[in-house]
């Protein structure tokens, strides 16, 4: 475990900065299923700031099937990207991650989750300020709030940042999809400013350090 923890400092330095809004016309999604048809698979899902960073940083993983960028935590029922911006709403960004725990465990998971953005800034990531960029775990089972749990305190009592670590571990509520603009965005737009200046040396250094957890 002790890799595991130099690795999550040597890239927590990197967190997402802020980005710029993105064209309007935003279409409403409909909900999110927690379920999945396949009972082999599980979901997991993460909010860490600027989904567009930590849907790029899931996507290659091995036994990663699915991510998919949206909202959760709030109260407004098929919130649009505008609504949940103006911090209003209660949800945060967030992604859904439908893996096989065959192939990636959940505490992996949580492990990159840990290293790609900085847990220990309330409401913000980088110049991103917000409850919509707050830092959260959404368990979808007793089993994924006991790690989450049980990984926060390995990284306090390890003292890894030097700051209380202020991420939430909450039970899962309605996840709603982003608009379909939003969907692997940094695989669709490598070279608009934020993704080529924040997310490209970002998930650079996480390919390096995690080369063996990704995909051929």
């Amino acid at each position: 475990m002790k890799n595991v923890l130099v690795v999550v400092l040597a890239l927590v330095s990197l967190s997402c900065q802020s980005k710029q809004n993105p064209e309007t016309g935003a279409i409403k999604s409909k909900e999110g299923d927690l379920k999945m048809d396949n009972k082999k698979m599980e979901t997991a899902i993460f909010a860490g700031g600027c989904f567009w960073c930590t849907e790029a940083f899931f996507t290659d993983l091995k036994g990663v099937e699915k991510v998919t960028s949206g909202y959760i935590g709030g109260k407004t029922e098929n919130p649009t990207y505008r609504e949940v911006c103006t911090g209003n709403t209660g949800h945060a960004e967030a992604i859904k991650i439908e893996f096989n725990p065959d192939e990636v465990a959940y505490e992996d998971l949580l492990e990159i989750f840990f290293a790609t953005h900085d847990p220990t800034t309330l409401n913000k990531q980088g110049a991103d300020v917000g409850t919509q960029y707050r830092s959260e775990i959404f368990y979808t089972s007793e089993a994924q709030k006991s790690a989450a749990e049980n990984f926060i305190k390995l990284l306090t009592d390890q003292h890894i940042y030097g700051k209380n670590i202020v991420t939430k571990v909450s039970k899962a509520s309605v996840f709603y999809p982003a608009e379909d603009y939003h969907q692997d965005y940094y695989a669709q737009n490598p070279n608009q400013p934020y993704c080529s200046a924040v997310i490209t040396p970002k998930l650079d250094k996480l390919k390096k350090n995690y080369k063996s957890k990704l995909k051929q």
